[in-house]
Formats: structure tokens, C-alpha cells, sequence
């Protein structure tokens, strides 16, 4: 009899005795019921089961809970402060769902009714991103193939119909960019403004906010990229002056100055090497706690590339690239702590922990990766307490 079989047996077996509230399979009941670390959540891109993981913070040590939660996601985002995780599904009408987390078990029990943010649309899901304004309750998401930003209004950590929805236009010369792919939306940190990083158009729009309302209303200024780019990711440095773009297609990293509703370029960082001649691909990026170095993926070189922040001018310099531990490192998220970073490698089935050195801002990978079904989101639910 295989090993496997007798885990598997095993594991039924404690489910079935448990007489706490029920257990999704693949959370067994000795750890449910004696939880330590955060939660983390783990879905595939186009998947239909979300997983769950504890991280302990004080080891870096990532233990895999299996499937917590059935859902054809494509990205997830947790409430700041409720224990409610969001989904963006992979299907048609662009659609968000709400999950309420068991901080217990991990277990997701989907609540409320499902939102709609192209209604009738059959363009296909490909919502590609989604985050929370916490200031003006509003859930922000980008709708990837229906080349539209939305925004939806949370009443206790529940979504309401949009309160807006604005559609793009535009294609670039790639193949990819056959038409607007809303990548991104971030609010600069005036509240004033929602920045729309469209992949398809080669643009990043500028478009109005009100924070008293949650309400985006289309601008008329933009930021062109370079033909082919395809922009990703919008992130403001806190000092509200300097904003960094990730460009997909031409896996490079662009600071620009921000003034008065205005993009202006100034630098532009390639996330390969100039020995790389394959594909590009820039997938991820973020900036450390305290605003001195900010981090990209490549689906490239399969690696992370960490830069050091110019205190004075927000330029960039690249400190260090090392491999992320696995195949196209779709996404990464940094713990709360700032020690750690946790990489999500899509082709390899793998998550990667690195342990972060504050004082330069580099990275160096801890134990072997953890598997997981085709990870291509990581998500840190509410922390325990």
C-alpha cells in the first residue's frame, strides 16, 4: 500500500471525527484547531481551487493547508481590516466575488451576491488585478480583457454594483495588444487621482477620483509608453512626487515624476541582463516598508531584481538580481514584517520564501520551495488576533 494512500486515508480519517464546524479538504483537523502564523492564500491564474498556507514570520517557514476554497479565480485581495477575502473570476461579465475567511481553519465560505463589472459582457473574465481603497471603501479592479477599469463600493467589507465603469480604447503593435487591457488601478496619494496602467494601449491613463464617492470619471491626459511596452504596474513612492511603471513586454522598470496630475519620464531600468535574448516578460512589483528599495519579477530570466531608492531623487539603482526559485515568478508579496518576501513561480508549481536584509534590501532564498498548483497570486489574509 503507497504512502500516499495512507496519507490521504489519514487525513479523511481526522476530517470525518472532527466535530468543530466543517473542514475543507486538504486542512487537517490537528493543525486547524492549534493555528500559528498568518494566512496566506494561494490561487492559480484561470484556477478553481484557491489554497491556503500558515507563514510563520519567526522561522520563514510556509506550511501548505491544500484547497480552502472552491473559485474560478484570477486574482485575489484581501479587506484591510475584515477577515473577507476578494476574488476576480476568470469568467465572462468580469465578475467579483466575496469569500469570508475562518481564520481557524483557512476555509473560504463565499457570501453575498456575485458583482458584475462588465454586465452582459462575454469578453471573458481576465480581471488582472484588485485592491482596496481603504479610505473611500471602494474595491478597485482592473478588467483585463474587457479593457476596463471599475470600482464598487464596500458597505461592512461587502461590494455593492459599480459605482463607475470606464472603458478604454487603443491596441499597440504586439500581437498581445489587439485592443485595451486594463492592467492596473491605483489612486495617487492626493485621492484626486486613479492611474490606469492599459497593457493594450501602450498607456497609463489619468483619470479623476472622489474619494467621497468612490467614483473614477475618465480623464483626458495620459502617459504614453514606448510602442510595445505594455504597461503592468503603477506604484507611487510615499513621497508623492515619483511614480514607478512596470512594462510587461519590454521587461523594463520606468521612474517617472508625478506633478500636478502630470507623468514625465526620467529613468528607465532593464529588468534582464544584457546577455538575456529571449522573451521579456516584467510581471511584479512592489516597494519594502520603509520606502527604500522597490522590487520586480521577470518571467524572463525567471528572476527578482531589487533596486535602491535615491532619497533625494527617487532614481533607481539595481543592487541585485537573483533567480526566484522556480519558473516565471508571476507574482511576489511582501510580509508585513518587511523580513520576508514570498514569490509565487507559476511554471514550477512552486512559492519561494527569501528572507529580506533590511539594511541593503537584498534577498536570499530560505529551505525548499513549497508546492502549489500553478501559484500565480499570493494573498496575506487578516492577521490572527
Amino acid at each position: 500500500m503507497s504512502d500516499s494512500y495512507l496519507s490521504r486515508r489519514n487525513v479523511l480519517g481526522a476530517m470525518a471525527a472532527t466535530t468543530a464546524a466543517p473542514l475543507l479538504a486538504g486542512v487537517p483537523a490537528a493543525r486547524a484547531a492549534t493555528p500559528r502564523g498568518d494566512l496566506l492564500f494561494v490561487s492559480p491564474w484561470k484556477g478553481t481551487q484557491i489554497h491556503g498556507a500558515r507563514f510563520d514570520a519567526g522561522t520563514g517557514t510556509l506550511t501548505s493547508l491544500g484547497p480552502v476554497g472552491d473559485a474560478p479565480s484570477n486574482w485575489t485581495a484581501p479587506h484591510p481590516v475584515k477577515p473577507v477575502l476578494y476574488v476576480g473570476s476568470s469568467e465572462d461579465g468580469g465578475i467579483v466575488y466575496t469569500y469570508a475567511i475562518d481564520r481557524a481553519t483557512g476555509a473560504l465560505t463565499r457570501t453575498g451576491a456575485p458583482i458584475h463589472t462588465d454586465e452582459g459582457g462575454t469578453a471573458g473574465g481576465g480581471i488582472s488585478y484588485l485592491a482596496v481603497d481603504e479610505r473611500s471603501h471602494t474595491l478597485l479592479v482592473a478588467n483585463f480583457e474587457a479593457g476596463l477599469a471599475a470600482s464598487l463600493p464596500l458597505s461592512k467589507g461587502v461590494p455593492g454594483r459599480p459605482v463607475s465603469v470606464v472603458r478604454d480604447t487603443g491596441s499597440g503593435p504586439n500581437p498581445r495588444q489587439n485592443g485595451p487591457h486594463v492592467h492596473d488601478v491605483t489612486i495617487d496619494p492626493s485621492g484626486r487621482h486613479a492611474l490606469v496602467a492599459d497593457f493594450g494601449a501602450d498607456r497609463v491613463l489619468i483619470h479623476g477620483f472622489d474619494r467621497s464617492t468612490g467614483v473614477i470619471t475618465p480623464g483626458t491626459r495620459s502617459y504614453a509608453t514606448a510602442p510595445g511596452s505594455g504597461p503592468r504596474r503603477v506604484l507611487f513612492h510615499p513621497g508623492a512626487r515619483t511614480v514607478y511603471l512596470l512594462n510587461e513586454l519590454s521587461g523594463d522598470l520606468e521612474t517617472l515624476d508625478w506633478h500636478d496630475g502630470t507623468l514625465t519620464p526620467r529613468q528607465r531600468i532593464a529588468l534582464d541582463t544584457d546577455a538575456y535574448t529571449g522573451t521579456k516578460s516584467g510581471a511584479e512589483l512592489a516597494l519594502s516598508h520603509d520606502a527604500r528599495f522597490v522590487y520586480a519579477s521577470s518571467r524572463g530570466e525567471n528572476t527578482l531584481v531589487v533596486s535602491a531608492v535615491d532619497a533625494r531623487t527617487g532614481l533607481l539603482t539595481v543592487v541585485q538580481r537573483v533567480p526566484s526559485g522556480g519558473l516565471k515568478p508571476w507574482t511576489f508579496t511582501l510580509h508585513r514584517s518587511g523580513d520576508w518576501l514570498l514569490a509565487a513561480n507559476q511554471a514550477s508549481d512552486t512559492v519561494t520564501v527569501f528572507a529580506v536584509d533590511r539594511r541593503s534590501g537584498t534577498l536570499t532564498a530560505t529551505g525548499a520551495p513549497v508546492s502549489f498548483p500553478a501559484p500565480a497570486c499570493l494573498t496575506f489574509g487578516r492577521r490572527n488576533g
